[in-house]
């Protein structure tokens, strides 16, 4: 997508063997590129944020898994960096799948043949991305076709950011609105804020500034209302990881838009790629939810003038609980968005039947 008119991807590699990446904890106030040059740098960038989004903390933890291997290649120090990644966030199973994806192509190669391969294999993760995502765009936009209506634009609600941003490329809930766009769809976005880190109004609404799509951001709280009278035509989340049943989990705050959604009948659908499917869990309340520091809920970060600052919002001393994700069971879902297509959640096996353990 667009970064001041040019088209950008939120990762690549250099030449000289590092890899940067947008560094989002500093939008949308300043747009700035972090070099990732080592195991550490991959695993600090993970964990504070500087990338976040299911599909691209696994592109990143495919790279990070590269880095670690042009320094030692052994065995064991794969192991010790499979490891390290994999602790940094418990709730997106792609960083598991990107880093399992590395040991399986890395580890069957002889040890001085490991470096070059995990560059060419961290590349193509991106690639592959980049088609899955733009083809759960083509797939959505058959949905927002389906519920448009002539002569006014298709509103649609999302949360947190499931966009470009998430992604390497394209997103994956805001993945339908870039194809309606290029299709001459009209559409319009209710983005909301998704406190406690705000990756809507701060993420999600410089992306879509940026590729020139009408939107506005609300309250979290606002939605329901919304939907209430009559201002929501569909919503579309994204995911950190799917339950083999069709639960899914998202950003904290998405269950309660489905509940809203539900109750005013209008149509909830989750995108997501297939990495992002977990099938060795049978349902929603196998997946870990991710505890975060109680800072992000007592403090807040914003612009005053040209400087960034960061302020508390809560009393001196008072404790907060945060937690990061939330899971919106299978059957308020009206389905779940994919590269291969559409399926309800009780039928998503049925799009993926090579993937299917265990019977479930």
């Amino acid at each position: 997508m667009n970064v001041y008119g040019h088209p950008t991807r939120t990762i690549r590699p250099l030449p000289d063997g590092r890899v940067e990446i947008i560094d989002q904890t500093l939008l949308p106030h300043r747009f700035e590129w972090h070099t990732l040059d080592s195991l550490a740098a991959a695993c600090e960038a993970i964990a504070v944020m500087r990338v976040r989004g299911a599909p691209l903390i696994g592109a990143t933890a495919a790279y990070g898994m590269a880095l670690a291997v042009r320094v030692d290649a052994s065995d064991a120090s794969m192991a010790q960096a499979a490891a390290a990644l994999i602790a940094t966030r418990p709730t997106a199973v792609n960083l598991r799948w990107g880093v399992e994806r590395m040991q399986a192509r890395l580890l069957p190669l002889p040890v001085t043949q490991r470096a070059e391969a995990a560059w060419a294999e961290a590349a193509a993760i991106c690639d592959e991305d980049v088609a899955l995502n733009a083809a759960i765009g083509q797939h959505g936009l058959g949905v927002l076709r389906q519920l448009a209506k002539p002569g006014q634009p298709l509103r649609v609600m999302t949360h947190c950011n499931a966009g470009w941003l998430a992604t390497v490329d394209w997103g994956t809930a805001l993945a339908p609105v870039y194809a309606a766009q290029a299709a001459g769809l009209p559409v319009f976005v209710w983005a909301s804020e998704t406190r406690p880190r705000n990756q809507g109004a701060s993420l999600t609404a410089w992306e879509l500034r940026e590729q020139g799509i009408d939107h506005a951001v609300i309250a979290d709280n606002a939605a329901g209302h919304l939907m209430q009278q009559g201002g929501v035509d569909v919503v579309i989340v994204g995911a950190d990881r799917v339950a083999a049943n069709g639960d899914v989990a998202n950003k904290i705050g998405t269950y309660l838009k489905a509940l809203a959604a539900h109750d005013n009948g209008i149509p909830f659908y989750a995108a997501v790629p297939g990495p992002t499917i977990d099938w060795r869990i049978p349902d929603g309340a196998h997946i870990p939810i991710e505890a975060r520091s109680a800072d992000e809920v007592t403090h807040i970060p914003g612009a005053l003038g040209e400087s960034t600052h960061r302020v508390r919002l809560t009393p001196a001393g008072c404790t907060a609980v945060n937690p990061a994700f939330d899971v919106t069971p299978a059957r308020w879902l009206g389905g779940i968005l994919t590269e291969r297509g559409l399926a309800a959640p009780s039928r998503l096996a049925e799009l993926y039947p090579e993937c299917v353990v265990g019977g479930v």
